[in-house]
């Protein structure tokens, strides 16, 4: 019984790092608010080095539409518009000299409608890693019964649970999902 409970709280693990994933992923799509997030994935030419914006400057919101770049370095101003630019977020970046900011465009019905369509997408990648982690379980539950570790019985309950934590594990992605698609899809 105890190599069956470490097979389910492998499985548990690995779960709940898919919910972690997904969440990050949808954090970097962008539903017409400003959100700091999205800044995550944009990488400076610092002095010859790729450095994450996010290890340069202070980001914040100044409102529901402006993102506030406030670097460490002045000087690294020219560098960081011109990275925001690379990294095709639809922004388009201003400076006074001490800050950057990033007005958030309002999106349109058919850009909504692509957005809502990539978190669907997201979504169905989760549940798919959710059933491979489910798979992989019972397998190893099923190796250990024919292997004489463990008995039919104890197989059994623990491939019920294996499937019962699954389907907690969907119904949360599906939750996450409902949400980001509503947040994306209201005006």
């Amino acid at each position: 019984m105890e190599e069956a409970q470490l097979y389910i709280n492998d499985a548990k693990e690995r779960m709940e790092k898919v919910i972690s994933h997904l969440e990050i992923d949808l954090s970097k799509i962008r539903a017409g608010k400003a959100n700091p997030a999205i800044m995550n994935d944009v990488k400076v030419d610092y002095y010859g080095t790729l450095t994450p914006l996010n290890q340069m400057a202070n980001i914040g919101t100044a409102d529901a539409r402006t993102i506030v770049i406030q670097p460490w370095d002045k000087s690294a101003i020219p560098a960081i518009e011109k990275a925001i630019l690379k990294a095709n977020l639809g922004f388009n970046p201003t400076n006074n000299g001490e800050i950057i900011r990033c007005i958030v465009p309002e999106l349109t019905e058919e850009r909504r409608q692509q957005l809502a369509k990539q978190v669907k997408t997201e979504g169905e990648n989760a549940r798919v890693a959710i059933r491979n982690i489910r798979r992989d379980a019972l397998n190893d539950i099923k190796k250990l019964e024919k292997d004489a570790k463990i008995s039919e019985d104890i197989s059994k309950q623990t491939q019920e649970n294996v499937q019962k934590m699954t389907d907690k594990y969907i119904e949360k992605i599906d939750k996450i999902i409902d949400l980001k698609q509503k947040d994306i899809l209201s005006v």
